[in-house]
């Protein structure tokens, strides 16, 4: 099967940032963190395959700071190098990964860039608190623990331990699975 061209660059980068990150070990991306409580753990993404891709995973220690207008994302290996960092404030949205900054739209723009598929970071602050984000609807799930906003379904069963999970049934289906640290 011939993959589309931007499918295949996305899949190289993708692994290049990988291989690099982990070439780099200690390779520092500079910090500048906007003020606000640290959301940190660790966080998994998976994307389902589509007839143009291949399934996407990604798995990384996450640290979450700010608000859905002007916040930080940093992404970093067991070890505590710095695979990336997303940076957003009114009219930016960069990503810095070691030896290269890129710019995008909005922060959909990014992850749909990263991971094929966006993925609703400005409503991740409020669902990681275990409630619906005030910018959309949500309906609370009937049967278990969590509601539905923006076309994901957010599972709190297992909240009380720290964990959280979202789904969004769309195809292709993506998952986020989410561990806080706890003080």
């Amino acid at each position: 099967m011939i993959r589309s061209g931007r499918s295949l660059r996305a899949r190289l980068a993708a692994t290049a940032l990988c291989a690099g990150a982990l070439a780099a070990g200690c390779a520092v991306v500079p910090k500048a963190e906007p003020g606000g409580e640290a959301l940190s753990g660790r966080l998994s993404v998976r994307v389902d395959a589509t007839p143009e891709s291949a399934a996407r995973n990604l798995s990384a220690a996450f640290e979450l700071r700010g608000d859905g207008r002007q916040g930080q994302l940093d992404l970093s290996t067991p070890l505590g190098s710095v695979l990336a960092q997303a940076r957003w404030a009114p009219g930016s949205v960069v990503l810095a990964t070691p030896g290269s900054e890129r710019t995008f739209a909005d922060l959909g723009a990014l992850t749909r860039e990263a991971l094929g598929e966006t993925v609703p970071i400005e409503a991740l602050f409020d669902w990681l608190r275990g409630r619906p984000w005030p910018g959309a609807p949500s309906v609370a799930n009937p049967s278990a623990p969590g509601f539905s906003q923006l076309g994901w379904s957010v599972d709190l069963a297992r909240f009380d331990e720290a964990w959280i999970a979202a789904q969004r049934a769309a195809k292709p289906a993506v998952q986020v699975r989410a561990r806080l640290d706890r003080p």
